[in-house]
């Protein structure tokens, strides 16, 4: 690579990693991990700077390297890790109920197949149109909005699953679901289907 197009892709990396990490911590839930997935797309693009003739291009470029690490990272992860059923409270008062909120999407982004969480991060959080994301992904648009359409149901479904866990557990926190009739419980359940 000659020394212009070091000094190209310097400025190119000055200019746009704020957004770029941003993108980097939507795939990836850990801050450090999103820093590393960054350092790590930036590492494999600048080998292959001077092949993108179209700088203009550059992010799409560098979005797929990153969703295709974090692919190959999710592909060699280690089973070990154990799900639980316990969720922090989500009820907050005071501002910090949108970090909350933003918190249990992430949290809950992870239910998601890698390809599906690809798909929404792109339209949703980096507001792509479906053919931007279709390029940027390498798909038809008509396996774009299929994904998403099958990620957002997987969301919802989930959210109202955690919501009802969460309204079930608090009721017997409460003592009012321990009767020992058991009529407790179902009155809970039915006010959280409702």
């Amino acid at each position: 690579m000659s020394h212009g197009e070091v000094l190209e892709f310097e400025e190119y990396v000055r200019t746009r990693q704020d957004a770029l990490l941003r993108s980097a911590r939507r795939l990836v839930p850990d801050p450090v991990d999103a820093q590393d997935l960054l350092q790590t797309a930036l590492a494999r693009t600048y080998g292959r700077w001077d092949g993108i003739a179209d700088k203009s291009l550059a992010d799409a470029y560098l979005r797929r390297v990153m969703i295709n690490t974090r692919t190959e990272w999710w592909r060699a992860r280690k089973l070990e890790e154990v799900p639980t059923e316990q969720l922090p409270d989500a009820s907050v008062d005071d501002a910090t109920e949108q970090h909350a909120d933003r918190a249990l999407l992430m949290d809950i982004l992870k239910v998601l197949a890698p390809k599906q969480r690809s798909v929404v991060v792109l339209r949703h959080w980096e507001q792509m149109s479906t053919e931007e994301t279709a390029a940027a992904l390498g798909m038809s648009t008509g396996t774009v909005k299929s994904t998403l359409h099958r990620a957002l149901a997987r969301l919802r479904q989930e959210l109202e699953s955690r919501a009802v866990d969460a309204d079930v557990r608090a009721l017997e926190r409460d003592g009012r679901a321990g009767r020992a009739d058991g009529r407790g419980l179902e009155r809970g359940r039915e006010r959280c289907a409702a």
